[in-house]
C-alpha cells in the first residue's frame, strides 16, 4: 500500500558487518534493492566492480559531483564515496525499497533530502569485538585499524540522529532484527497511502 518504496539507511563502523547484512537482506526481501556506491578507493581482494562498488578514478568522481549525479557523497579514509541519485529515485518511485550502506556523513545528507528515511545504526557488542573483527579480516594495516577504531568512536556521537540501533553479536539475529524493522515501517500509517478498504 506504499505509494513509493522506503529509503533505508544502514550505517556502521568499518568491521561491524553492515555490508554483509545488506547483502543478506537483499536475498531475503524481494522488494529490497541495495544501492551500489561509487568509490575512488582501491578494490580489495574478492570485490567485484558493480557488485560491491563502482570503482572509478578520482577525476571521474569529481566530474560526477559537478554534474550533481550523487544524492550524497563524502570523503572517508582519504577516498571518495557517493550514492547515485538516479538509481535511488527510480527504485523508490517504482515502489521498491532501497538500502543505502553509507557512513554517518552521508546518512545525515540523506535524512535532509528524504525526511522519512529509515535510519539504522549497526554496532558490535563492544569495541574489543570491533577491533577483533578488523584484525581478523586482514585487510588493513595496524595504523589503519587504529584510525578506523578512532572513527568509530566519533561515529557513535551521531546515534541520536538514527531511528534504530542494532547490535550485531550474531549475524543472522541482527539481519532478522533489521528485517523486522523494515516490515514494521511498511505498516506505519504515515508511510501508507489511503488504504484500499476506505
Amino acid at each position: 500500500m506504499l505509494e513509493q518504496g522506503l529509503v533505508i539507511v544502514v550505517s556502521a563502523p568499518s568491521g561491524a558487518g553492515k555490508s554483509t547484512i545488506c547483502a543478506l537482506l537483499e536475498k531475503k526481501l524481494p522488494r529490497l534493492r541495495c544501492s551500489v556506491s561509487f568509490t575512488t578507493r582501491p578494490r580489495r581482494p574478492g570485490e567485484k566492480n558493480g557488485r560491491d562498488y563502482f570503482f572509478i578514478a578520482p577525476e571521474k568522481f569529481k566530474a560526477m559531483i559537478r554534474k550533481k549525479e550523487f544524492v550524497e557523497w563524502a570523503r572517508v579514509h582519504d577516498h571518495y564515496y557517493g550514492t547515485p541519485r538516479s538509481f535511488l529515485d527510480k527504485t523508490v518511485r517504482a515502489g521498491n525499497d532501497v538500502a543505502l550502506n553509507i557512513d554517518v556523513q552521508g546518512a545525515l545528507s540523506i535524512r535532509k533530502l528524504y525526511p522519512r528515511a529509515v535510519m539504522i545504526f549497526v554496532m558490535t557488542p563492544t569495541f574489543a569485538e570491533l577491533k577483533r573483527r578488523l584484525v581478523r579480516r586482514r585487510q588493513d594495516s595496524g595504523e589503519t585499524i587504529r584510525r578506523r577504531l578512532a572513527n568509530a568512536r566519533k561515529e557513535l556521537r551521531y546515534l541520536p540522529s538514527y531511528d534504530y540501533l542494532v547490535i550485531n553479536d550474531r549475524l543472522q539475529t541482527a539481519t532478522r532484527e533489521i528485517e523486522s524493522i523494515i516490515n514494521a515501517e511498511h505498516h506505519k500509517l504515515k508511510n501508507i497511502r489511503k488504504p484500499v478498504f476506505i
